[in-house]
């Protein structure tokens, strides 16, 4: 997944995220930090929303229904693959894979998974926690075999 796709993928989210949280233009736009014009042109798909303006919804809606089950989880670990290529550092606990993960491979107790829907991969040690994150289905196996 690149950042035009996840552009193009979330532009026409922002007002579902809008109205799941009940909020107006206004204020959404404020929140955003754009102007209501340019909101309601990114509503209706008139224009795309910026990469900038994506990074912001992200980061403040990242609990939003609407963006996990779009992104196939928490769009900031998305977003942090996309922008890094790859994430290397164990991060939370997560719920093991039993939503939006299938396995790919195992190896000494860690697991590779890929997400059914943004299709990047991780590696998930005996705990559930993730030690790694990518894009790249060849340099994921690389990883895990490294383990």
């Amino acid at each position: 997944m690149t950042q035009d796709q996840i552009v193009d993928l979330l532009t026409g989210k922002i007002k579902l995220v809008r109205t799941e949280l009940g909020y107006t233009q206004d204020k959404m736009a404020d929140i955003l930090g754009i102007s209501k014009k340019t909101l309601v042109q990114i509503e209706k798909e008139r224009i795309k929303a910026s990469w900038t303006v994506i990074v912001a919804l992200c980061a403040l809606f990242r609990n939003s229904e609407i963006l996990n089950s779009t992104l196939g989880g928490d769009p900031l670990d998305v977003m942090e693959v996309v922008v890094h290529q790859y994430v290397a550092r164990s991060k939370e606990k997560t719920w093991g894979g039993h939503v939006w993960w299938k396995e790919i491979d195992s190896n000494k107790g860690y697991r590779l998974q890929q997400n059914v829907i943004s299709q990047h991969y991780r590696i998930l040690d005996g705990n559930d926690y993730r030690v790694y994150s990518s894009f790249e289905e060849k340099e994921a196996k690389k990883r895990l075999k490294e383990i």
